[in-house]
């Protein structure tokens, strides 16, 4: 925090590609929001829908959306909430309670839905404002620095996977072992799961083994389509790749009635056959992050298990540079920003 009380330091985006560090004049939280003291912010993919523009964004923006911290003001009409609390912001920023999707109980899909970061400034800062109702519970037994990367890495992990048409003894294949990746690989074997790891290059088996992974297959050296047949077929295929079309090589060992579940937003597709469709009743899906319930399931889950996500961390003011790194894929496997409290 600055040394001047009315103001606090930040990272924020001034045009795409470009992140500079600032200073911001501390304001209070508006009706249904609270203030909040950040104390860790992971720096994730999604990021770059703001840092690169994908978005549309108001310039300046201060992005970052694995965010924990503590409340510091309450805005009118805020209730279940106390001053000092650990919090969690994710991506989803809170629903409105009174759109279509909300009446129908689709909160994930609120009509009026803002994402953290995008349309209001993130966590880069030593100080976020956040909406209330997207506000998640934080584990006394998690710290702040583990926590972050589970409000959305975790959380979109945990809640493919807990939703998915699998159970306990399937075989499901994880695609990609990074920030997503190395985070459902652990939840699907504490889920129960037989779990096969797709990969490209040789050099990742022995950590996707020690992250929970009954199978390792390399990209480069077989056909995971054939691999996974030999071990039975999938009833599931997540890709946590950034790359869409990475999962395509392993739609033929999917079982007959077998789902995938897209988490990795890629510029290119996935390409699945009519025949596919047809013939073997494969489903292609999508999972949006999650609701602030699941995020509450997520870290409790964490908690309850060994599941943790490979970090490290830097300091506010070098937020450019980690998210320079994780653009370049070579964050091992989550980079969170610390703020010195």
């Amino acid at each position: 925090m600055s040394s001047d009380t009315a103001t606090y330091r930040a990272v924020h985006a001034v045009a795409p590609g470009q992140l500079e560090l600032t200073t911001k004049p501390l304001r209070e939280p508006p009706p249904g929001y609270v203030r909040i003291r950040v104390e860790a912010c992971g720096v994730c993919h999604s990021d770059a829908a703001t840092v690169a523009g994908m978005f549309p964004i108001s310039w300046p923006r201060v992005p970052g959306h694995e965010v924990v911290g503590r409340i510091d003001a309450l805005g009118e009409g805020v209730q279940g909430w106390t001053m000092g609390q650990r919090v969690g912001v994710g991506f989803l920023a809170g629903s409105c309670g009174y759109c279509s999707a909300c009446r129908a109980g689709d909160l994930i899909h609120c009509e009026n839905q803002e994402y953290t970061g995008v349309e209001h400034d993130g966590g880069y800062a030593e100080v976020m404002i956040a909406k209330a109702s997207g506000l998640v519970i934080v584990p006394d037994e998690l710290d702040s620095v583990a926590a972050a990367p589970l409000l959305c890495a975790g959380l979109t992990t945990f809640g493919a996977l807990s939703n998915a048409p699998a159970k306990a003894g399937d075989l499901v294949a994880i695609v990609g072992i990074g920030g997503l990746g190395h985070l459902a690989i652990q939840y699907a074997r504490y889920m129960g799961f037989e779990v096969a790891a797709i990969g490209r290059g040789d050099e990742k088996a022995e950590l996707a083994r020690q992250l929970g992974a009954h199978h390792y297959i390399d990209s480069k050296a077989a056909d995971p389509g054939e691999v996974l047949k030999e071990l039975g077929g999938a009833t599931l295929i997540v890709n946590t790749a950034s790359i869409s079309s990475a999962a395509a090589p392993a739609l033929a060992g999917m079982k007959p009635g077998g789902t995938l579940i897209a988490l990795g937003v890629g510029d290119d597709n996935i390409e699945v056959s009519a025949a596919d469709l047809i013939f073997r009743n494969v489903t292609a899906s999508g999972s949006l992050t999650g609701l602030p319930s699941t995020a509450d399931a997520t870290l409790k889950f964490s908690v309850l298990t060994p599941v943790a996500p490979m970090i490290e961390t830097m300091p506010l003011e070098r937020a450019p540079e980690a998210y320079d790194r994780m653009m370049k894929g070579d964050a091992r496997f989550r980079i969170v920003l610390t703020m010195g409290q």
